[in-house]
């Protein structure tokens, strides 16, 4: 088969929400390696939030098939997924409902549990008000507490609750990104992440901040974590994250590839944080590390989704 065997491939990148330059160097991390292996690429960076806007951009490019390369809004919301099916573009990742519900964490948790699926002591909101501090103690019993805006990512929008003091200005600034927010019992022990590649689960990445806390800054500095692949666990254990990680994956609906946050406790019982269904695609981010440990390269890996994308839309 030739390079050329997908056809004009647009690498969307970008986007509006607050993760954009952590997209621009997804993007340009995958159009680089997809053109270097002699394919026919064009990046494209979204700027517009109008939709007709953005559908006009993508469908004067001229693309066949979509690597969707957008972090947060836009990306993982089922907002360019809808987009694409309206163009009829085939495109990589989980559809428009999945997308949908992994985006927003308080949804997110609502499945898991309903599948059995391992998860924190937690209490949402859903409407943008205000909770009392005791009403959240009454059901998470100890501090600290983590507040999450549910429908961010890369640690935007995560506070850490202490002390009774800091409840409320953690719990205004998660409203400030929307209405929905989780808050967790925060899990001492240590953090792990699954990527999930078709129907594979892929070796545990271990994550290890030298800070303490795998923050922003952690994520996306140079030097301030330390990752070991795969993740020094007992085999029985690593296959039972892994197993749990590809339901978490399934329970979903999600398709193609997806990156499942873990946390392990002390008594080494793990709970599923989240599940990402665009994680970063660096060549340093967390789900090529995990597919290089499994044998894939970034290219590999990069075709194998273009290959589901074209598959998917067969189905469809």
């Amino acid at each position: 088969m030739s390079k050329t065997r997908f056809g004009h491939i647009g690498v969307l990148m970008g986007g509006y929400s607050s993760e954009r330059e952590i997209s621009l160097k997804s993007g340009h991390g995958v159009a680089a390696a997809l053109t270097a292996a002699g394919h026919h690429v064009t990046a494209i960076d979204i700027v517009e939030q109008d939709k007709g806007k953005i559908i006009q951009q993508v469908r004067g490019s001229g693309i066949e098939v979509a690597f969707i390369a957008l972090h947060g809004r836009l990306g993982e919301d089922g907002l360019i997924q809808a987009m694409l099916e309206e163009m009829d573009i085939p495109y990589t990742g989980s559809g428009v409902q999945a997308s949908q519900k992994a985006f927003n964490k308080v949804i997110t948790q609502r499945i898991l549990k309903t599948h059995n699926l391992p998860v924190a002591d937690h209490v949402s909101i859903t409407d943008g008000k205000m909770l009392d501090f005791k009403q959240a103690f009454a059901v998470l019993k100890k501090l600290p507490f983590v507040v999450k805006a549910a429908c961010e990512g890369s640690s935007i929008g995560v506070y850490f609750v202490r002390h009774p003091s800091q409840w409320e200005a953690a719990l205004k600034d998660a409203l400030s990104f929307g209405p929905f927010v989780l808050v967790e019992k925060f899990i001492k022990g240590r953090e792990l992440t699954a990527g999930i590649l078709e129907r594979e689960a892929l070796p545990l990445v271990e994550i290890v901040p030298k800070s303490g806390v795998f923050d922003f800054a952690s994520k996306y500095q140079k030097g301030l974590t330390e990752y070991v692949v795969p993740a020094q666990l007992p085999a029985g254990l690593s296959e039972n994250i892994r197993r749990m990680s590809l339901a978490a994956h399934e329970a979903l609906g999600c398709e193609g590839f997806s990156r499942v946050d873990i946390r392990l406790n002390e008594a080494q019982a793990p709970y599923i944080l989240e599940v990402n269904t665009i994680p970063g695609f660096t060549e340093t981010s967390l789900f090529p590390k995990a597919a290089k440990a499994a044998g894939y390269t970034f290219l590999d890996v990069c075709e194998k989704l273009l290959d589901l994308a074209y598959g998917k839309k067969v189905q469809r």
